[in-house]
């Protein structure tokens, strides 16, 4: 067995090379976690806009509320259902809600974008409690106030206490606060009176969803059966977090198959990089290999060794790769969710599952990289070596 520290002072002798090298398969692995993070960061966004003890109602058929609709008198069935939680003064917990989405100005002037605007009742702090008023004060019902998610703030342009933004046939809209929702997807709406919303986009007398809160989990089946009873009102009932996770399904693929391609063809150069260096390596050792052979190291001591430094210097670049990309979840990224075509502000997010796939690619990397390399080492002849 040919000692580790052989391996070590090698690609220590030759650092500069090294340094290269590591810092190409770096750049793979930061890149492949960083997708991972994405993703992740969606889902962890929209898993935390759910709640276990919630449900939602919608239009049967629908996959998202924009495209469902609810009639007030349905809303009030739907409070009558088994299972529903009440208030301390004994109003059943249940909210309709109005969403629409506007056409707005970004704030880096490159353009537009859409912003979802959600029109929700007086009792909506109530029924989420998570919900906090960071700024100003929480839109009055029955008025033209707004408050918008933190997320939005330096996002789209003039999203900020005092200002006006359109809503639509004139009707103005005064953001009066800024407010935060445990870092779910809700910081990235703007909110608003309900009657006011929907009044102004001409969808009076309906809601796009109910939310539900139930007395517990297990009253789910119930209530489900209940509200799908009816075949004629035609609605369906799911679980809250199961919606926001279908509602991640098609972005949070969109984004895993991009970063993904981009992650391979980053890792085929990063390969090429390792084997180089190995290659490298090999030739300018080539006396060395002869006198290792000489000395009676077989060819699969040598062809092992040879493996572990690339391995070793793939390791390297995995972990500089692992802390290049807990970096990232300081910065905040953008994307259209699909299901409401708005945008949604989320954080990288790093989990130890992630980081331990990552750092393995950069050390998977660095077997196939100097696979051939150390093939090379282990055929070369110990007397044609000892010539060179």
């Amino acid at each position: 067995m040919i000692p580790l520290n052989y391996n070590i002072r090698n690609l220590y002798v030759r650092r500069t090379t090294t340094l290269v090298t590591a810092a190409g398969i770096a750049f793979v692995v930061a890149v492949l976690a960083g997708a991972m993070m994405l993703v992740e960061g969606l889902k962890a966004t929209l898993d935390q806009s759910g709640k276990p003890q919630n449900a939602i109602v919608i239009r049967k058929g629908s996959d998202a509320e924009l495209s469902s609709s609810i009639e007030d008198t349905t809303l009030s069935l739907i409070k009558g259902a088994p299972g529903v939680a009440r208030a301390p003064d004994g109003q059943p917990l249940v909210i309709g809600e109005s969403v629409v989405v506007l056409f707005y100005d970004l704030a880096n002037g490159k353009g537009k974008s859409n912003v979802l605007l959600r029109g929700v009742p007086s009792e909506v702090l109530t029924f989420r409690p998570e919900v906090k008023i960071e700024q100003g004060q929480m839109a009055k019902p029955g008025s033209d106030e707004l408050v918008v998610g933190k997320k939005l703030l330096g996002r789209f342009k003039g999203m900020e206490i005092g200002n006006t933004i359109e809503l639509r046939n004139g009707r103005p809209g005064r953001i009066v606060g800024v407010f935060s929702a445990d870092g779910s997807s809700f910081e990235s709406e703007v909110w608003g009176d309900l009657d006011y919303v929907r009044g102004s986009f001409g969808r009076d007398g309906v809601v796009q969803s109910a939310r539900v809160q139930l007395t517990s989990g297990a009253a789910f089946d119930g209530f489900e059966a209940f509200v799908e009873e009816d075949k004629r009102l035609g609605l369906e009932g799911m679980g809250e977090i199961d919606f926001y996770r279908k509602q991640s399904e098609n972005t949070a693929t969109f984004l895993g198959v991009l970063g993904g391609l981009i992650a391979v063809f980053c890792s085929l150069g990063a390969m090429i990089g390792a084997s180089i260096t190995m290659y490298g390596a090999v030739a300018n050792r080539k006396r060395e290999i002869g006198v290792l052979r000489a000395l009676g190291f077989s060819r699969l001591t040598i062809m092992t060794s040879f493996l572990f430094e690339s391995v070793l210097l793939a390791s390297l670049g995995g972990l500089l790769g692992v802390l290049a990309a807990l970096g990232l979840q300081l910065i905040e990224f953008s994307v259209l969710n699909f299901s409401t075509f708005s945008e949604i502000v989320f954080q990288f997010h790093a989990t130890p599952e992630i980081l331990v796939n990552a750092f393995v690619s950069g050390g998977v990397m660095g077997i196939l990289g100097g696979f051939l390399p150390a093939v090379r080492a282990a055929r070369t002849s110990p007397i044609e070596a000892m010539k060179g």
